[in-house]
């Protein structure tokens, strides 16, 4: 039993210090307008997503093109994991600020 334990935390461990490896981007969420409007990330890889809220009320992440969801409170950060995304462009957009809130992931 100790040996499983022990095989789990080192596999565990493993998958921390990957996620930690991987490229990371930021937008950043000010005025309801997301900066920059459009993002190039890597195509076909694994990337984290930082969100910056700097605005006094919540917003929502969301893309159907990569089906990613979450709200992001007021003056917080949030992380999302993406990808791999193939060579191509996706739409994000902000769901409670839909007419300002837009923008684009450019995966090449």
């Amino acid at each position: 039993m100790q040996r499983l334990f022990i095989i789990l935390s080192l596999l565990l461990l493993n998958g921390i210090a990957l996620a930690d490896e991987l490229p990371q981007y930021t937008l950043v969420i000010r005025n309801h307008i997301y900066q920059p409007a459009e993002l190039k990330v890597p195509a076909d890889a694994k990337f984290k997503l930082i969100i910056e809220n700097q605005d006094a009320s919540p917003e929502e992440f969301e893309s159907t093109e990569f089906s990613r969801e979450k709200i992001v409170l007021p003056k917080s950060t949030v992380s999302i994991f993406v990808g791999p995304l193939k060579p191509g462009s996706y739409r994000f957009f902000g769901d409670f600020h839909q007419d300002t809130a837009q923008g684009r992931l450019i995966a090449e």
